[in-house]
């Protein structure tokens, strides 16, 4: 009986220890979905089940804009896209195209923007929305690089006289609803212990039309859309923007969360625009860094390295974003300056006292 026991005991362990060795062997190679094993092909696999991939065979990006705001996104009288906004989407289908007109724009209103994105509809949100906390995190949003530091501001007519919020006392002020700035307006007035009347409009025009028929003595929103909105006023002069700046309302990009390949893309195409212009690279000069020596421009146009293709992109791609759209001054310049007439400002490069700044492109 001992003996038996004892063969018993020695074949339960060689049971136990094969089992062991195939479980260990079916475990080896196998890397948790969304992580790198450290082989070259994981990133193509990732690509290829990202959103880059169907946007590639579809042979065209799909952005969600305003389409209402000059200077951002607006549609002209030959129904073309023209604004800041819209050439984010021009350059990021530049990269992945080299052509900046295979773009699709969906014109968002304030409720549909974020269920856009979520459900599909769009690849992109490039749609003057403000990058905050909750939309990143609660919205199932992934945000991009700010593209404009804006903040929030009050409109007047001048022959108000209305020059401070404390003159705002008792009156009434337009507001978009569902909106960082009636939350920012309800905070800001309460603060200083000012009473106000809220007149809240779903539809943005309708607000605008509000204001310009003097059912309110003001209009809230961000800065650069009262700038905006104030150019198509058909006596843009009487109306001013005041100095006081309530809230800051930096605006970025948008994509759905979870999809880290084509969040890449993105990201690194609004990169190149501000690194394009530290560079000293514009549309119209690209040409004269073909034999460049300086290892920074060399990887940056793709001439050498492989940063590209680890997106599973053109290696060439920052320089396909610089030759159809130009660098970020350049967007900057043709949609904002000569639009609607607002400088830089906090949107310079950090190398001139602005915010704007690119990780290094090696």
């Amino acid at each position: 009986m001992k003996k038996t026991r004892k063969n018993s005991k020695y074949q339960i362990g060689l049971v136990i220890v094969g089992l062991s060795l195939l479980l260990n062997s079916c475990g080896e190679n196998q890397t948790p979905t969304g992580q790198n094993s450290g082989n070259t092909n994981d990133t193509s696999i990732t690509n290829q089940n990202s959103r880059l991939a169907t946007i590639k065979q579809r042979g065209k990006l799909i952005c969600g804009v305003n389409g209402q705001l000059p200077g951002f996104s607006f549609v002209n009288e030959q129904g073309e896209y023209t604004g800041l906004d819209v050439d984010i989407c021009r350059a990021i289908a530049a990269a992945l195209f080299d052509d900046p007109t295979k773009v699709e724009y969906r014109a968002l209103s304030t409720q549909e923007r974020f269920t856009a994105v979520q459900s599909g509809e769009v690849d992109i949100l490039s749609r003057n929305t403000t990058y905050t906390l909750s939309r990143d995190t609660s919205v199932g949003l992934e945000f991009a690089p700010i593209t404009f530091y804006d903040g929030q501001g009050m409109m007047v007519s001048k022959a108000s006289g209305i020059k401070t919020l404390e003159d705002l006392k008792g009156k009434t002020i337009c507001v978009q609803a569902g909106t960082t700035t009636e939350l920012n307006l309800s905070d800001q007035m309460r603060k200083r212990g000012i009473d106000y009347t809220p007149v809240v409009f779903d539809d943005p025009d309708a607000m605008y039309a509000a204001y310009q028929q003097g059912r309110c003595q003001a209009a809230t929103s961000d800065r650069s859309q009262l700038s905006s909105r104030r150019s198509a006023l058909p006596k843009p002069d009487d109306h001013i923007v005041l100095d006081t700046v309530l809230s800051k309302e930096p605006l970025a990009v948008a994509v759905a969360n979870g999809d880290s390949a084509w969040f890449d893309v993105v990201k690194w195409s609004i990169y190149a625009l501000m690194e394009a212009e530290e560079l000293g690279i514009t549309a119209k000069n690209i040409s004269t860094f073909a034999n460049s020596q300086d290892p920074s421009v060399k990887r940056f146009l793709g001439a050498e390295g492989e940063l590209g293709a680890d997106m599973g992109l053109s290696n060439d791609f920052a320089a396909r974003i610089v030759k159809h759209v130009g660098n970020y001054e350049e967007i900057y310049d043709r949609n904002i300056t000569k639009t609607i007439g607002l400088q830089r400002g906090l949107n310079q490069l950090w190398t001139k006292g602005g915010l704007l700044y690119s990780p290094p492109f090696r």
